[in-house]
C-alpha cells in the first residue's frame, strides 16, 4: 500500500532494521524541516469541521424531553441519536484508518465534510412528528462521518506542525470538536422550547436549517483550501516517518503490532474508560440534572457548556505542559486522577439543592476529563512511533466508542432503575481502575528521540546511492 497516496507517497532512503543494510542511490538530498503559515489555515478549517460534527452529536440528547414528546419516542430512542455516532465508528473505523493511512488527510477530511453536509440537510426534512426515522437516518450519516475526522488531530499536527508545536496543535484539533459539543449543549435549548407541535416544528426547522447552511459552507472551505501535507516535512520525526512509510507500508501489519504491544493495549483500555465515562455523562446529563432540578431545562445546557469549555481549557493547558516538559506519563496519570476527583465530587453534590455546586463540579470534571483526550492521543503517538498517528488515534477512538456505548446504555438502565447516585458511583469506580492501569504503561518516548536524529530522504525513486540503515527500536 504505498505509491499512489497523495500524502504518503515519495520514496526515501532510510529505514530501520535489525541489521545494517546498504541501498544503492544515485543522489542523496538532505531535507531541512520547515513549517508553513498555511498550517494554521488547515488547522482552523479542520476545527470548524470537527466542531460542526460535535455539535450535531449532542443536539438531541440535551433536549431529550422535547424530542421524546415531539416524535412520541422513548428516552432510550433519543439516547440512540448520540450512541449511533459511537456504533458507526466502531463498525467502520478500520477502513477509515486505512483510508487515512493510504490516501492522506485531504480525502478523509473531504469525506467527513460531505457526510456532515448531507446528513444535516436530511435532518431538515424530518420536522414532522412522524419523521423520527428520517431524523435518525440523517443523524446516522453525520455520525458515520466522524470516522473520517475523529482521528485526524494527531495526524494533522504531526504532518503540518513542528516538534515544539505538535502537542498544542493536536490539542487545538480536539479543541474544535469540544467547541462544537459546547455549542450542541447550549444552542438547542435556546432555540427549541416546549410548546405546541407547530411551535416545536418551527424551532426544529430553525435549528436544522442553520446546521445545514453551516456544514455546506465548511464543505466549500475544505474543497477550496484544504491540502494533504506541506511541500517539506515540518520535523525530523516526520521526515523519518516518511522514510519508514516507504519501506514498511503495511497497514495491517502495523495494526497487528499495535494490538500486541503491551503498553498500547493498556492505553487503549484506559483511554476507552475515561472517554467512555465522558460520553455517558454528556449523553445522560439532561436526565441526571433534571431528575433533581426538574425546572432547569435551559440551565442543563449551560452545565454541559461549562463541562466542555473547561475541557477546552484543559486541552490547551495539557498540550502546553506536554510541549514544555515532555512528561507524558506523569501528566496522563495526574489528569486521570483528577478526573476521578471531579467525578466523585459531582456525584456527592448533585443532589444538595445547589446549582452553584453543580456548576463548580462540572467545571472541575470537564477540565480534567475532557482535557485528557488530546493527551491520550499524544502519549499514544510517542510510545508507538513510527506508527501512523491516524491509526493509533483511530484505535483509541474505537475504544472510546465501545466503552461509550456500553457505559451510556448500562448507566441509563442503572440510573432509571437504581438512581443517579448509583450510576455515578459506578462511573467513578471505572475512573479509579483507569488511573491504576495507567501506572503500568512504560514511558518510552520514541518520537521525542526521533526529533533529534538527522535523517535524509531522496526526492525520487531513482535517486539511489549507498545509504546505511540505522537500527532503531520499534514499538
Amino acid at each position: 500500500m504505498g505509491g499512489g497516496s497523495s500524502e504518503n507517497g515519495g520514496a526515501n532512503g532510510c529505514s530501520n532494521g535489525d541489521n545494517h543494510h546498504v541501498l544503492l542511490m544515485e543522489k542523496q538530498e538532505k531535507i531541512e524541516p520547515k513549517v508553513f503559515r498555511k498550517r494554521w489555515v488547515i488547522l482552523v478549517i479542520f476545527m470548524f469541521l470537527s466542531g460542526s460534527n460535535g455539535a450535531q452529536w449532542i443536539q438531541y440528547s440535551i433536549i431529550a424531553n422535547i424530542i421524546s414528546d415531539y416524535y412520541k419516542v422513548s428516552f432510550q430512542a433519543v439516547d440512540w441519536t448520540s450512541m449511533i455516532y459511537m456504533l458507526t465508528y466502531i463498525l467502520f473505523f478500520i477502513p477509515a484508518a486505512w483510508l487515512l493511512d493510504k490516501w492522506g488527510l485531504r480525502l478523509s477530511v473531504l469525506l467527513g465534510a460531505l457526510g456532515n453536509c448531507v446528513g444535516a440537510w436530511i435532518k431538515l426534512l424530518s420536522t414532522h412528528p412522524d419523521s423520527f426515522w428520517v431524523t435518525f437516518v440523517g443523524q446516522t450519516i453525520v455520525g458515520a462521518s466522524q470516522m473520517f475526522t475523529l482521528g485526524i488531530p494527531p495526524r494533522l499536527a504531526a504532518v503540518w506542525f513542528g516538534p515544539d508545536e505538535v502537542s498544542r496543535a493536536c490539542a487545538l484539533g480536539v479543541f474544535g470538536n469540544q467547541l462544537g459539543i459546547a455549542v450542541g449543549f447550549v444552542l438547542p435549548p435556546l432555540i427549541v422550547s416546549n410548546g405546541s407541535v407547530e411551535h416545536v416544528t418551527y424551532d426544529l426547522n430553525t435549528l436544522f436549517l442553520g446546521s445545514a447552511v453551516l456544514n455546506t459552507s465548511i464543505l466549500a472551505l475544505v474543497i477550496c483550501f484544504f491540502t494533504a501535507r506541506p511541500a517539506v516535512p515540518p520535523s525530523l520525526a516526520q521526515v523519518n516517518a516518511l522514510e519508514e512509510k516507504t519501506f514498511d507500508n503495511n497497514f495491517w501489519g502495523t495494526l497487528r503490532k499495535l494490538m500486541t504491544s503491551r503498553d498500547f493495549v493498556i492505553l487503549f483500555i484506559t483511554y476507552g474508560i475515561n472517554t467512555g465515562v465522558f460520553y455517558a455523562i454528556s449523553t445522560l446529563l439532561s436526565q441526571m440534572v433534571l431528575s433533581v432540578y426538574p425546572n432547569e431545562t435551559e440551565t442543563v445546557g449551560y452545565v454541559g457548556l461549562l463541562i466542555v469549555v473547561a475541557g477546552m481549557a484543559g486541552s490547551v493547558v495539557g498540550g502546553f505542559i506536554l510541549d514544555k516538559f515532555k512528561k507524558f506519563k506523569l501528566t496522563t496519570i495526574m489528569i486521570y486522577l483528577f478526573s476521578f476527583v471531579g467525578m466523585l465530587s459531582f456525584t456527592l453534590t448533585i443532589d444538595l439543592d445547589s446549582m452553584v455546586l453543580v456548576f463548580i463540579n462540572a467545571a472541575l470534571l470537564g477540565f480534567f476529563m475532557t482535557g485528557y483526550l488530546p493527551i491520550g492521543f499524544e502519549f499514544a503517538a510517542e510510545i508507538t512511533y513510527p506508527a501512523a498517528e491516524g491509526t493509533t488515534s483511530g484505535l483509541l477512538n474505537a475504544s472510546a466508542q465501545i466503552f461509550g456505548i456500553a457505559l451510556t446504555w448500562l448507566m441509563g438502565i442503572v440510573m432509571h432503575g437504581f438512581g443517579t447516585f448509583t450510576s455515578n458511583i459506578i462511573m467513578s469506580s471505572c475512573l479509579v481502575v483507569g488511573t491504576i492501569l495507567t501506572c503500568f504503561i512504560r514511558e518510552d518516548l520514541k518520537r521525542q528521540k526521533a526529533h533529534s536524529v538527522q535523517c535524509t530522504i531522496p526526492t525520487s525513486e531513482t535517486q539511489l546511492t549507498s545509504c546505511t540503515l540505522q537500527q532503531n527500536e520499534h514499538f
